[in-house]
């Protein structure tokens, strides 16, 4: 038997034997097989099966790790170490201003690293 049901009240409720979740478990492991269709083909919801999953996947791996061992204890070099990045071109490349006033165009390059003179600038020329 797949499913039982249980009545309690007015509220039922199906127990799956341990052999249909892991059917269902490995139905949705098949490569192009998702979850929803796998629980639309059993007819059972599809976050229930996710749970079954999941459930699953963490056995499986405190499985792995009971075999592997405790983890090793964390040494004092193992923190979060910053790392100098190099500058991207939009970092470094200059800030182009083009204002049009009539007949009249200002096309105006700043250096990105001195852009709160340029706003400062900018709120000036614009008065």
């Amino acid at each position: 038997m797949r499913t039982s049901e249980h009545a309690s009240g007015r509220r039922r409720r199906r127990i799956h034997s341990e052999q249909f979740k892991a059917e269902a478990i490995a139905a949705c492991r098949q490569p192009g097989i998702s979850i929803a269709a796998a629980a639309l083909a059993r007819q059972i919801n599809a976050n229930l099966l996710r749970r079954w999953v999941t459930d699953a996947e963490r056995a499986a791996a405190g499985t792995a790790a009971a075999i592997s061992g405790p983890a090793p204890a964390p040494t004092q070099n193992d923190g979060f170490i910053a790392l100098a990045l190099p500058a991207r071109d939009a970092d470094i490349a200059p800030i182009q201003i083009e204002i049009r006033r009539g007949k009249l165009t200002l096309i105006v390059q700043w250096p990105r690293p001195a852009m709160h003179e340029c706003v400062v600038w900018l709120r000036d020329v614009l008065r």
